[in-house]
Parts: structure tokens; sequence; C-alpha cells
């Protein structure tokens, strides 16, 4: 019997705020993954060493959390006033599949610099000192994104003083700007508020008749009262994560939510696009002890926040979710403008379970339409490990 070799791809292995993932140039491929499809998705399993019924992801790339079981697929853009086109893909611990539905805010701070070091931006447009202006194009949901990436001495700097709650050491700050930030996915109706209201009544059997925000911006997400819920709001991973019945209603929440979107046509189909929607759960400020075992005081925050990401409680906050809390946070009378005291605001500071997160969004109203131009927030990034991932060849199918 023959036994396959492995086959071996450049790689990247990058964090990017409180995610860490494996990047590929897409011209690095094997030719069959550099478009679509199942051997792409099989590729990408194997990398980051999924399905796995021990949901440890011991055999590849995966850290076995939400956070770390992730890939990014980059080249250099086509598009007019683009740099680069960025395709993310949540790879599932456990079951056999990768969902493509949406974009990691976390990790798109490591794409400007990962574009910067491959030669995807015009060395004309890469000051030797300064900031860097990237200029994304978010191929998941069809959006751009603009970076701006400090340079030293003609490379990207990584290091530096910018703390972020969540990561353990300071990094050099990467500001995001997530431009038009309202998704206009297919089946969700290209609105913001896709059912033409800023809260509804959502109806979960099982559970009851819960007071919901539904909105598409940075990423489909579902916001609801922890109150209404049984929670505080200052809840760490523990409190929910270890607990079957609250994952089980969350989910539930989550697969209602989607159809209520019209995201997903049943709640069955709801298993395999685990990636969106997001469903979180807001409440107003309160004092509480982070996983770090720091103090968030109640007066440094405007609301809490606690979101949970592939079925799991956020260890902290993603990137596209503290999106959607920035642009609701901005528009009255969405819970999460009401958790953080309601009225007009640009900006909100929110308590997550590893600490704070700050994010900004500019909110307009135009005939009777909520519209958002923008949301900004800061994050870190930097290089982990570079060089190449090996993949074994599948097997032929007799076995030769």
């Amino acid at each position: 019997m023959a036994h396959p070799p492995q086959t071996r791809i450049p790689a990247t292995y990058m964090r990017g705020g409180t995610s860490k993932g494996v990047f590929f140039r897409l011209e690095d491929l094997p030719e069959a993954a550099r478009v679509p499809g199942p051997a792409r998705d099989a590729l990408l399993l194997r990398v980051i060493g999924s399905p796995d019924p021990y949901g440890k992801q011991i055999d590849g790339m995966g850290g076995a959390t939400s956070s770390t079981s992730k890939t990014v697929i980059l080249s250099k853009s086509v598009r007019p006033d683009h740099d680069v086109d960025y395709l993310f893909g949540q790879v599932s611990i456990d079951q056999p599949f990768v969902d493509w539905s949406g974009n990691c805010g976390n990790l798109s701070a490591a794409v400007g610099p990962f574009a910067i070091a491959n030669g995807m931006v015009e060395p004309g447009r890469v000051p030797h000192n300064g900031l860097a202006v990237v200029r994304i194009w978010q191929a998941n949901i069809g959006k751009t994104i603009v970076a701006h990436v400090p340079m030293t001495d003609g490379r990207v700097q990584e290091t530096g003083a910018f703390e972020l709650d969540g990561v353990t050491f300071p990094a050099a700050e990467v500001q995001l700007e997530f431009m038009d930030p309202a998704a206009d996915e297919e089946g969700a109706g290209g609105a913001m508020f896709p059912t033409g209201r800023v809260a509804d009544d959502l109806e979960v059997p099982g559970i009851g008749t819960l007071r919901a925000t539904l909105i598409n911006a940075g990423i489909p997400t579902i916001f609801i009262d922890a109150a209404s819920v049984g929670y505080t709001g200052s809840e760490l991973q523990d409190a929910i994560n270890g607990d079957p019945r609250a994952l089980a209603m969350f989910e539930a929440i989550r697969a209602h939510g989607a159809v209520r979107m019209g995201l997903i046509g049943h709640v069955d189909e709801a298993a395999q696009r685990q990636h969106t929607p997001k469903v979180a759960f807001v409440a107003p400020p309160a004092t509480y002890t982070a996983s770090s075992g720091k103090t968030v005081r109640a007066a440094d925050v405007d609301l809490l926040v606690r979101a949970l990401s592939m079925g799991k409680l956020h260890h902290a906050m993603m990137g596209t979710a503290a999106v959607a809390i920035g642009t609701a946070a901005a528009i009255p009378g969405t819970l999460v403008n009401s958790a953080a005291g309601g009225g007009v605001r640009t900006a909100v500071r929110f308590g997550h379970p590893s600490g704070t997160l700050r994010v900004g969004a500019e909110a307009i109203e135009a005939g009777g339409q909520w519209h958002v131009t923008k949301a900004v927030m800061s994050r870190s990034a930097r290089v982990l490990m570079e060089g190449y991932v090996r993949v074994p060849e599948p097997a032929s199918p007799d076995g030769a």
C-alpha cells in the first residue's frame, strides 16, 4: 500500500485583534483550491485539523476555539481603488464544513500588514515612516475596509504600546474603518434592519417572546436584553459555556432570529451556518471582574455586552460584532442604544468578558431609513510564524 506524501504550502500564522488564523496567498494554494468549492474546503479543514470529534484540533493549526479556527486567503485586488482582496473562512471544529458567510473583524487588522509585507500594496503608497493606508475589499460580504498600518524604517511596525483587552501583550495600533458596514447580503433585503424596525418581538418556541434588535452591520447580529433570559451581562465564559441548556437556548434564539432576518428559510438550516448571525445580550453598566482578574467599573463603560460565536460565549468580542454594537448604539430605539442610556451618540465603550472596547459609528437618518457611513475601531496584529504548512495528500479512492 502506497502512503501519500504531504503537500507543503507557504503560509503565515498571524494574530489579528483577539483572533489567530492561517493566512495564505491565493497564488500559493494548490490549483484546485484556488477557486471556491470542495477542494478548497477540504484543504482548509485539514490545515486547521477539522473535523475533530475530540474538539481539540490536535492534528492541525487550529486552537479549538472559534477565535483560533480561522483561515484567510488574500490576493492583490483587481478592483479599482482597492489594494487587496480578503476572503475569510471560519472552520468548524467538529463538523466538516467551512463557513464563508461573514467576515472576521479581528483578523481584518492583520490583512493590511500581510498585504504590505507580501507586495500587494503599490510601493509608492507605502511611506518609509508613518501610516500606510491599505484599502481592503472584504469579499465575503462585499464591503470596503480601510486599514491604517504603522510603518517604521520601511517595515510594518508590529510592536508598540497599544493595549487591547483580551490580548496579553501590547503591540502597535492598527486603526480600521469599516465603510458602509450595513450588510446587503442576499436574502437580507439589503437593509440594515431587515424587518424594517429597530426592535422586534422575536418568538422562540420553548423560550418565549423576546424583545430583540436584528441588525445587519459588520455582521448580522441578534441583540437581546440579558435580563430577559436570566443574565446580568457580566457573565464570563464558564457561566455560559459550561451550561448545555444555556447554549441550546442561545442557539434556538440564533436560529429563529436568522429566519426572521431572512438569512435562512428554516431553523434547521442554522446548523450549517454557524458563523452568522451572531447572538449577543446587553445590559446597563455594572461593575464586574474581567477574566484577567482586573476590575471593570460601571463608570468606565456605557453598557455591557456578551456575544456568542460558533456556539460558545466569546472570550472578548468579535470585531465584526463590535461594529454591530457601535452601529446599533448610534441609533435610538435599539436595545443596544437603550442599554447605553439612550440618546444620540457617535461612540460607545462597552464591557466584555476580557475588559472594555471602544467603537465609533457615524449614523444618519434619511427618508425614514438609517444609514451608517462607517464604523471605526482599533486593533493590533503581528506575525506569529511564517513558512509552510504541511497537509497530507488525499489517498486515492482504491487505497493505492
